[in-house]
């Protein structure tokens, strides 16, 4: 265990058994939001994998006429 670990659970010790309620609220809401962030972070990278296209064209001249094409239809 850290040192500030030990230092947060000594200060825990030390409030009031009414206080507690107000405590665990703070932390669950603090691990909620470090959880969410996490999770919203794999979501993006799992939707930019998706837009990612794989280039496998060896003829790279073609390849940039059919992105021309469908995006300028030109």
């Amino acid at each position: 265990m850290t040192a500030l670990r030990q230092r947060a659970i000594r200060e825990l010790e030390m409030i009031p058994e009414d206080k507690i309620s107000l405590i665990l609220q703070i932390m669950q809401g603090v691990n909620g939001l470090y959880n969410d962030n996490q999770s919203e972070r794999k979501e993006t990278f799992a939707k930019l994998e998706q837009l990612r296209r794989k280039g496998t064209a060896a003829d790279y001249d073609a390849e940039l006429a059919s992105y021309r094409e469908e995006k300028y239809g030109k």
